[in-house]
């Protein structure tokens, strides 16, 4: 949680070599990859991780790129709502909450699930791709960015 309104550091100014990094790994770790999955997963991860910058972003993305409204609200749930998501989604989301719940490590039986899902590459992606957004989220929210301020607009 931000508990102060005092200006933070601008990243991208202020470390450009390693911003531009992160767009690179990002852009690669999504190659090949559904479009519709990279924001589900990037939805569940900014979730878990409380970044609502980064929450409004990916569910603003999902939303242009047509998906379905329902869905998107049942994504926080999607246990218990297995019928809106394929069995490929479903083991990206649990993945996705996995890695990115990490102290536990990642169990065997959800690795399993997502490798019976995905060839080597595909996994390969997702990994990467929960990676970033993990990154992605933790960098906006220790520099304080504000949900509904989507910087890649401006």
């Amino acid at each position: 949680m931000t508990n102060t309104t005092a200006p933070r550091v601008t990243f991208a100014a202020a470390a450009p070599k390693a911003f531009k990094a992160l767009i690179g790994f990002d852009a690669a770790a999504r190659e090949g990859l559904d479009p519709t999955l990279v924001e589900l997963i990037q939805i569940r991860s900014s979730q878990l991780n409380g970044c609502a910058y980064c929450l409004h972003m990916h569910v603003s993305d999902a939303r242009k790129a047509g998906e379905d409204e329902m869905r998107l609200h049942m994504v926080a749930v999607w246990r218990e709502a297995r019928h809106c998501f394929s069995a490929r989604e479903q083991a990206a989301l649990a993945l996705t909450e996995a890695v990115t719940r990490i102290a536990g490590g990642v169990p065997d039986e959800v690795y399993a699930q997502a490798a019976a899902q995905f060839d080597d590459a595909e996994l390969a992606h997702v990994l990467a791709l929960i990676l970033t957004i993990n990154t992605w989220n933790r960098l906006a929210i220790s520099t304080g960015k504000v949900a509904g301020t989507d910087e890649r607009r401006q």
